[in-house]
């Protein structure tokens, strides 16, 4: 078992928060550890939406399975809940306390205007046999709130690494510019 953080930054500009909306469709690219070769593009999943087992399973429930050519077990992703994320992210630290890219291992969060060019994590994935490499917004994923605490959820778009709306309610234009994600293991 392999812990995966999706870690965001952006420059924000009239933006309270980002935050990852756990009801709607990710999107990532995967690849088998084992193999330089293999890979899935574009796989989608629901966080919030295991799936279906047959009885008698081994495996526990998860969000995403592939099984790779020659393999004898699937390859699972599971997005880890707040307890989960806890425990891992604990079993992490007593391991050493820092990720492989030598960042220090830290809860998912919303992304804050005080984090405005950070990288922030934003989901835990525990995976085995596998490998997320890359997340591709596809639209509908992100909730914004604006400094004035007007929230937009329909429309953030971050697909092409920028959005852009105005909150009529407080006269203040809100954006998001330079949107980046990275994936770090743990």
């Amino acid at each position: 078992m392999v812990l995966f953080l999706l870690c965001i930054k952006a420059e924000l500009d009239g933006v309270q928060t980002l935050s990852l909306l756990k009801n709607n469709n990710l999107c990532f690219s995967i690849r088998n550890p084992l193999s330089d070769y293999e890979t899935r593009e574009k796989i989608v999943f629901h966080p919030s939406e295991t799936l279906d087992q047959d009885e008698g399973d081994r495996e526990p429930p998860h969000h995403f399975c592939v099984k790779w050519e020659g393999s004898k077990k699937i390859s699972t992703l599971i997005v880890l809940d707040d307890d989960a994320i806890k425990a891992a992210i604990k079993k992490v630290k007593r391991k050493g306390g820092k990720s492989k890219g030598d960042a220090e291992v830290d809860v998912p969060r919303d992304l804050t205007s005080e984090d405005s060019g950070e990288f922030v994590p934003v989901l835990a994935m525990e995976c085995r046999g596998l490998e997320p490499y890359a997340f591709h917004p596809m639209g509908g994923e992100f909730r914004v709130v604006s400094q004035g605490g007007v929230a937009f959820e329909e429309g953030v778009d971050l697909s092409e690494g920028d959005w852009a709306d105005y909150d009529e309610e407080n006269d203040l234009s809100v954006s998001i510019n330079e949107f980046e994600a990275k994936i770090v293991a743990c």
